[in-house]
């Protein structure tokens, strides 16, 4: 008997653990009986709050699934344009499940394989949006109204997986690398051209400003060397003036001064060597003369 009532105790215990279940937060749950989904009186699935509950036990199944708003950020995908010009577009979804019934149903609750279907549906409004674009009105100010665009037709093609798209975006709009190296060679030709341009018309400055100073100095050195010669012949003139005025009053004077000026010049070196006659008129200041 007491091996009968231990046994009773487990089982009891075992049919009450099975017969309750916890819905976290941030989480919603729905039931299985049979492999269906558990609906009430109105023919909709029940959907569990976050709680304790209750199921049928042993032939119930619990599956939990995420509430959360859930961010969808893929890989970046290739589009075209109206101009048949490739883009690579990189976005993000912001999305939550709004049918847990209908998102168990058609994504088996698996948050993967919704993401998955999920990608395929905005990619699509994505590439529909973008199809009916120049790559102009894309960059240059329609970028809001496509990602909106996008966001509705998402909206509705997301609502058969039971979910509930609350934003799409568009993050970053890039040419294939291909194309990005071809526009940034033909920019760097374009550049070294303008750059050459540049080049050449300030070396023609620099040639034209030079050539100006270089005249500018020529015509004042010019100017300069005919003052100075202006300047010397009027001292030297001014110089024999005063020698002949200095002549006029004292010639005998202004022979002595000059033969000494002409004795300093002769013999400035003790190697000098000069033959002349004692007779001559050289050395007539050298000579001693008698006193009157």
């Amino acid at each position: 008997m007491r091996n009968f009532g231990f046994i009773f105790l487990i089982l009891l215990a075992l049919l009450g653990f099975s017969s309750v279940f916890v819905v976290t937060e941030g989480q919603r749950a729905i039931v299985l009986l049979f492999s269906k989904v558990q609906k009430d009186s109105s023919d909709n699935a029940v959907v569990y709050e976050p709680g304790l509950h209750l199921k049928v036990p042993f032939f119930s199944q619990v599956r939990h699934l995420d509430a959360r708003i859930q961010t969808l950020d893929g890989a970046p995908d290739r589009f075209v344009t109206s101009e048949k010009k490739d883009l690579i577009v990189d976005s993000y979804v912001k999305w939550r499940v709004s049918d847990f019934s209908n998102y168990y149903l058609r994504a088996r609750g698996d948050k993967q394989y919704a993401e998955t279907l999920l990608k395929q549906k905005v990619n699509n409004g994505l590439r529909t949006n973008f199809g009916s674009r120049t790559i102009k009105e894309i960059v240059s100010g329609e970028r809001s109204e496509l990602m909106a665009e996008a966001l509705v037709q998402a909206s509705e093609s997301a609502q058969e997986l039971g979910i509930e798209v609350l934003d799409v975006r568009v993050k970053q709009i890039n040419l294939p690398n291909e194309v990005s190296n071809s526009i940034f060679q033909r920019m760097r030709a374009e550049r070294t051209a303008v750059a050459k341009e540049h080049r050449s018309e300030g070396q023609e400055k620099a040639e034209t400003i030079r050539a100006e100073v270089d005249r500018r100095v020529t015509v004042m050195l010019a100017d300069a060397e005919r003052n100075a010669r202006t300047v010397r012949g009027e001292g030297d003139a001014e110089a024999a003036n005063i020698y002949a005025l200095a002549y006029n009053k004292d010639p005998e004077f202004f022979g002595f001064m000059r033969s000494l000026e002409a004795y300093k010049k002769t013999f400035t070196s003790k190697s000098d060597v000069m033959v002349l006659s004692p007779d001559s008129e050289f050395f007539d200041y050298m000579k001693q003369k008698d006193s009157k």
